[in-house]
């Protein structure tokens, strides 16, 4: 869940109305909470807790739920092979989430997929909230603040403490109501179509699966060399499985600057590991595995080393700098939109989407600028608000 720091001054909203509900683990505590949401009205409140940086991967450790006349339910979804009943009792209702892209993947998991959804951190955004975590968007919304001192903890804590489960309920208990006023401003401020146009957009919301994920270590860029590229994807390989055979989370067996620090070092034996990263939590055969792994990528044939900057794909020759002026004069063309409208400008529009307008043959083509933001899945929305604004600005960098 979303975090953020709300008003000090507002009254601290600590336990929730009706107590600490009981966490559901068994198949007929389940069975109850299904009868329960089917028995109640109106939309369902949804929020999930992970072990990130605890465990390997983003999967819930805890799923709450509240629902009109149904009350709040914790559901701890480690026992069960999945939530499918749960997903069939909300089937139709629309669900209400904080930051829904952080909760709706670990959630689809578990056979929970929404029919509708309302995203509160989304709507603030578009009403121009300067802070949208969900501790600030509550304070500014219903004038309560939350305790958010939990966020962060090791959800796979089992038995969970009480002070967690009390933090877990208020996240839901808040959700709805909300909502209600996020709504409300969404339609004073002419907003709540465009709103409703990006909440049906993340019903299909998948997350980012990378071809080569170990590409993604932070700090790589310092890399200047295909070997020492090799030795990282090594290690991050090694690392990926120790990982998850494990079930931790892989910065707490190795941390990406030490593995770009050992690609980047001689390595020939375990010591030269302690010398290059320090002892810290570093046992010797965790040492002698990381060395092994800078062996095996010192031995590899040229031809099977990585590229330091990935082949451009093929087609037409880019005029790079003519792309560079164009890119700037789009990006301040959705500056200057987004001071206008108040919306915020990845939201108009994505900064990858406006990027790639500029490499188009001509940018200033309205139809050729149309058929480019359909296929780069920009919401009808924003193609009616932006399209004149790029077309304008491309105009004035003509190749």
């Amino acid at each position: 869940m979303s975090a953020d720091h709300a008003d000090e001054t507002l009254p601290l909203l600590s336990t929730p109305a009706d107590g600490v509900p009981p966490v559901i683990d068994t198949p007929t505590g389940l069975a109850e909470v299904v009868h329960a949401l089917d028995t109640g009205s109106g939309p369902v409140a949804v929020d999930a807790e992970r072990a990130s940086g605890y465990r390997y991967g983003q999967r819930a450790f805890l799923v709450q739920l509240r629902r009109d006349g149904a009350g709040t339910h914790l559901v701890d979804p480690e026992p069960f092979a999945d939530l499918e009943r749960l997903d069939e009792a909300l089937r139709g209702t629309e669900w209400v989430l904080h930051a829904a892209t952080q909760d709706l993947p670990c959630l689809a998991d578990l056979g929970m997929r929404p029919d509708a959804l309302f995203d509160t951190e989304l709507a603030a955004r578009f009403l121009g909230f300067e802070r949208f975590g969900l501790a600030a968007v509550v304070g500014e919304t219903v004038g309560v603040r939350l305790a958010k001192e939990h966020s962060a903890v090791d959800w796979s804590t089992r038995p969970l403490p009480e002070s967690w489960l009390a933090y877990a309920a208020l996240d839901v208990e808040v959700l709805l109501d909300v909502a209600d006023e996020l709504d409300g401003r969404l339609h004073a401020a002419g907003l709540a179509e465009f709103a409703q146009q990006e909440f049906e957009h993340l019903l299909d919301f998948r997350p980012t699966v990378h071809d080569e994920p170990w590409r993604r270590l932070n700090g790589l860029g310092s890399l200047k060399v295909p070997r020492q590229l090799a030795r990282a994807r090594e290690l991050w390989t090694s690392r990926d499985a120790l990982a998850r055979d494990g079930d931790i989370a892989p910065s707490r067996i190795l941390r990406d600057r030490e593995i770009v620090a050992l690609a980047s070092a001689r390595v020939r034996t375990a010591d030269d590991v302690f010398r290059a990263i320090g002892t810290g939590r570093l046992t010797r055969r965790r040492a002698q595995r990381w060395t092994e792994a800078l062996m095996r990528a010192n031995s590899l044939p040229e031809p099977e080393l990585p590229r330091r900057a990935r082949p451009s794909a093929p087609g037409r020759r880019v005029d790079r700098a003519l792309v560079k002026e164009r890119t700037a004069a789009l990006k301040g063309a959705m500056r200057n939109l987004s001071e206008a409208t108040g919306i915020p400008h990845d939201l108009l529009l994505q900064p990858a989407i406006v990027r790639g307008l500029a490499t188009l043959p001509d940018p200033a083509d309205p139809d050729i600028v149309d058929e480019f933001l359909v296929d780069a899945g920009a919401r009808p929305w924003q193609r009616e608000m932006s399209l004149p604004s790029l077309l304008d600005a491309a105009r004035t960098v003509r190749g």
